[in-house]
Order: C-alpha cells, then structure tokens, then sequence
C-alpha cells in the first residue's frame, strides 16, 4: 500500500525477476534462500504475468527503455541462474505458451554433450542450449565454476568472467553481453566492484544481475543491477506486491547487514 502512494516512481521500475530451479521439492527454509519453485506455481506466476498485461523483455531492452526515458511499468525481466535441465523441460514449456522470454546465465564448467551436475541438480546440455537459443531464450555468463569471487585473487576472477563468455560465445556464434553474479553480491565492497566492473567491461559485456533486492530503475548501474527472488512462498496476492515495488524496502536492511 505505501507503495502506491508513489505512482510515478513506480512507472520509471522494471522487475528483474531471479529464478534457480524449476522443480518439487525446497532448498531450504527460509523464503528468501529458497531457490526452487514447483513447475505449477512457476506456471500460475507467468499465466498471472501474461493475464495482467506484462511483456518479457531482455536486459538489454530494458536497458534502452530506461534510456530512452520512455519505462512502461508493465516490462518485466525474467532470469535463471546456473542453468539447471529443469529448464528445458519445466520452464521453458510454460513460458512458450506465454510468449515470454527469458535469460538463462549459464556456469560453463558444468555444461557439456552430457548434462552435468551442480547442487545435486542436472545441468543443461549443449545442445538443449542450442536448440532453446534457437527459440529465443537469452543467454548470459554465470562464470565457469560458480565461486564466491570476493575470495579470488583478481585474475582468477578475471579468468572465469573471460573464459565463460568465450565459451557461450564459442557454442552458440553470437556475442554474449550478459553477468550474473554468483552468491550474495558484496555492494558495500566498494573497491572490489570497481575492479570488478572494469574486468566486466574489458571483456566485453554490457550488463549484469547480482542478488541486491529490488526493482531496477534508471538510475541503477546496469553491471549490478537489483532482481526479485522468486519461489514457492511467493502467493499471487505476494508475488504481485513485489512486482510493484513492495519488496524493495528490504535492501536497506540487507545493505546494512554487509556493513
């Protein structure tokens, strides 16, 4: 409700919405950690999208509405980060017969002919890659090996941003211009993001998802831009309340819990 109150800045925000697997079954507990959603309540989320007038963008289009000065609050993003089976057989079925688009960030080191295997999850293939690439999904870097990268020594860091990128590249003949940050993105170091986003830069990539919470505007920088995690908890009444800008508060706390 206080929300509303503020129309206009709601009409300059697009969510980013941040999913992991689509699957049964929890991750864990809390509502904000869980990474899983059920195919039906990822199903009831798009229809609930389609019904209420949103169109899927991909991060660069979102990118040029905010630039352009010209954001229709009925834009949403929608991502998946790791790059898990599941979303060839659960997600992308629903989200065709939406007309939706997605962008699916890929860990390369566990993407091969044979699916590989993170968090006792399957991984996509190459050739599903290739064929939902065909189809219109999106495609980003997720690194090679999904570290916590704050830990890495900066060449190693620079290592998996270059070698991800080149071989999404290398398997689907296109450029490949989008990040996402693997685990909590540490925003209070400011230092390490400096660094960070001139490696980003170097290497070719235009834009970037981290876990901040909130709606992206024009004012975020489009290397760390705020997503809305997603999952099972999220009820229609809920899910819309993110949508509209409710959930963006929580950053503050989350901001000063890195401090």
């Amino acid at each position: 409700p206080i929300s509303r109150l503020f129309p206009a800045r709601q009409n300059t925000c697009i969510p980013i919405l941040m999913y992991h697997a689509v699957c049964e079954g929890s991750s864990d507990r809390r509502p904000y950690y869980e990474t899983n959603v059920s195919p039906h309540v990822f199903a009831s989320q798009i229809r609930q999208l389609r019904n209420e007038g949103f169109r899927a963008v991909s991060l660069e289009e979102a990118l040029r509405v905010f630039g352009d000065g010209n954001c229709d609050r009925k834009l949403v993003v929608i991502t998946f980060d790791d790059g898990y089976r599941d979303f060839y057989e659960n997600a992308f079925p629903i989200l065709s017969e939406c007309q939706f688009t997605a962008t699916v960030f890929l860990m390369t080191g566990f993407v091969d002919d044979l699916a590989g295997t993170f968090k006792e999850k399957e991984c996509l293939t190459w050739r599903q890659v290739r064929e939902l690439h065909a189809q219109g999904i999106s495609f980003g870097s997720h690194t090679v090996t999904h570290p916590q990268l704050k830990l890495l020594e900066m060449d190693r860091v620079e290592e998996e941003l270059a070698s991800s990128k080149k071989m999404v590249e290398d398997q689907l003949g296109t450029a490949i211009r989008s990040f996402s940050y693997p685990y909590a993105f540490p925003e209070t170091c400011h230092e390490f993001k400096r660094q960070l986003r001139e490696m980003l830069v170097k290497h070719g990539y235009e834009n970037g998802v981290t876990t901040i919470l909130g709606t992206a505007n024009p004012r975020c920088d489009p290397f760390f831009l705020p997503r809305l995690p997603v999952n099972n908890w999220d009820d229609p009444r809920f899910f819309q309340a993110k949508l509209e800008g409710g959930y963006d508060w929580l950053h503050s706390a989350q901001y000063l819990s890195k401090l």
